[in-house]
């Protein structure tokens, strides 16, 4: 076995939607830097990043009801739905200036435009859509959102749903137009061509088994080339770990304080997919319910259109489980192995915490597929279980803390980067909203751990990103500015609609 040394300035580890983010930002920001990024699988996009294992929204909260929570005044917090739907806006953005600038082409290959509606039933549940319709439309992100509880206008909205349905419970459902369906696969593929051009160093089938700090205050990485079976040794000055659930296990190695008390809980999820292509043309949005009680915000069931391979696809799910892998390629001694001294304590809290969400994933993992076809009847009351097949879908690893909200061992849902103190290092942990804050998220990276930069980089930040340091939700103007550009340039049709007042 040989081993060979490298020097270079940024390592990304993992080439899934983050790294390719991050690697296509930094090469236009600092176009001279030396970049390289090692992935363990043969291709990029493969684990969470890929179309089969994610859901694909484009989440911009414009249909995700566990967004905007109801409080116990029973008015309706739109503050976490604004802020991805802000988030969501600056990938939009980005994607636009990549397609305007040539760097990527073709953008109908990842994107395409979609209503995206909620559906729920029940007095309580109608009662609650329409107040959370009322305060999402008072803001300008939100506008063009129609509601409807009577049956016949959800029979023209979503047919497939509509027949066959009982009509004595109360139902209502909300539908925007201006929703898309991000194909976050592909778009990784295509932003890892553009940075292969740009000479950014891919190397695939490489896998990075641990990484040490140097006392000159780079980091060192130990990397295994499997298929030569040589081991290698690079260092850098700026490493991101952007390994989907590896992430944690590879953060630990690093010893950083900031990796301590923090563990992982790793969800696995299932999707029924439709095979029989005349019930998959009945059918056109993303419609999205609420999460049953006890089940993670992750678990929200969904009926989706899909463009997956230039073909019109129809998932339902995702039906949660357990593994305790952190990787869909990963080892079933993941959950153990990243258990630690400092983070056991933390561990063990949020095991006591999550009980009757365990319970819950377990027995999701155990229903058959008749049980699952079931709750998909929920959704389509005329459902055959012949035309439907199912898919297994990644890995998530959800985040568990120590928190001064939540205590000891708190469960957290969502995207959450860690950085060591001198801004050298940062690692991206969590789930959804993920893949499609991707551009803010990394833009949040860029600037805790390259500050010194920052007010060189600021105007092409601005040019690759018009709002930048601007909230939309509060400039109606430059919102419906930037919307119609965008949309134009991304081949999405605009569906603004008058303005408010």
């Amino acid at each position: 076995m040989s081993s060979k040394q490298t020097n270079t300035e940024v390592i990304l580890i993992g080439a899934g939607i983050m790294s390719a983010t991050l690697g296509t930002i930094l090469k236009e920001l600092a176009p001279d830097w030396n970049i390289k990024v090692f992935e363990k699988l043969e291709t990029p996009g493969e684990e969470s990043s890929n179309e089969w294992n994610n859901a694909g929204t484009g989440h911009s909260a414009l249909c995700e009801l566990n967004y905007t929570v109801e409080k116990s005044d029973g008015s309706i917090d739109i503050s976490k739905a604004i802020n991805i739907n802000e988030q969501f806006q600056v990938s939009r953005q980005f994607w636009s200036y990549l397609v305007k600038s040539n760097l990527i082409r073709n953008p109908e290959k990842f994107i395409m435009p979609l209503p995206h509606m909620s559906l729920v039933q029940g007095e309580k549940n109608v009662t609650f859509l329409k107040k959370r319709f009322e305060a999402l439309t008072n803001n300008p992100l939100f506008q063009g959102m129609e509601f409807s509880e009577d049956p016949e206008t959800l029979k023209e909205w979503i047919p497939l749903i509509m027949d066959g349905r009982a009509s004595n419970d109360p139902i209502a459902a909300t539908k925007i137009d201006s929703g898309t369906d991000v194909n976050f696969g592909a778009l990784t593929r295509m932003l890892f061509d553009h940075l292969k051009s740009k000479n950014v160093d891919v190397k695939y089938k490489h896998q990075v088994d641990d990484i040490k700090r140097t006392d000159d205050g780079l980091w060192k990485l130990k990397v295994w080339n499997m298929e030569t079976g040589a081991i290698e040794r690079h260092t850098a000055n700026f490493v991101f770990i952007g390994a989907g659930g590896a992430s944690l296990p590879l953060l630990q190695k690093t010893g950083i304080p900031e990796s301590k008390h923090v563990g992982g809980f790793p969800v696995s999820g299932l999707f029924l997919v439709c095979n029989n292509e005349e019930v998959v043309n009945q059918h056109h949005a993303k419609v999205y319910g609420k999460a049953a009680v006890g089940a993670p915000p992750m678990s929200v069931p969904h009926l989706d259109t899909r463009y997956i391979d230039n073909k019109k696809s129809l998932l339902f799910g995702p039906f949660a489980g357990f593994s305790p892998k952190f990787l869909k390629t990963g080892s079933n001694m993941d959950l153990f192995s990243s258990i630690k001294p400092n983070n056991i304590l933390t561990m063990i809290a949020a095991g006591l915490k999550n009980i009757p969400l365990t319970k819950y994933l377990i027995g999701q993992l155990l229903l058959s597929k008749e049980q699952r076809i079931k709750e998909l009847r929920e959704f389509i009351p005329n459902a055959k279980s012949e035309d439907w097949d199912i898919v297994v879908a990644g890995q998530r690893v959800q985040v568990i803390k120590d928190t001064e909200a939540g205590g000891k061992g708190t469960l957290q849902f969502g995207t959450e980067v860690i950085t060591g103190a001198n801004g050298s290092i940062a690692a991206l942990l969590g789930a959804s909203p993920g893949a499609s804050t991707a551009v803010q998220v990394m833009l949040n990276v860029i600037k805790r751990c390259f500050p010194q930069n920052m007010e060189e980089w600021e105007p092409k930040i601005k040019e690759m990103i018009p709002s930048y340091g601007v909230s939309l939700s509060e400039n109606e103007e430059l919102f419906r500015e930037l919307h119609a550009s965008t949309a134009q340039s991304l081949g999405l049709s605009d569906s603004m609609p008058v303005q408010i007042g």
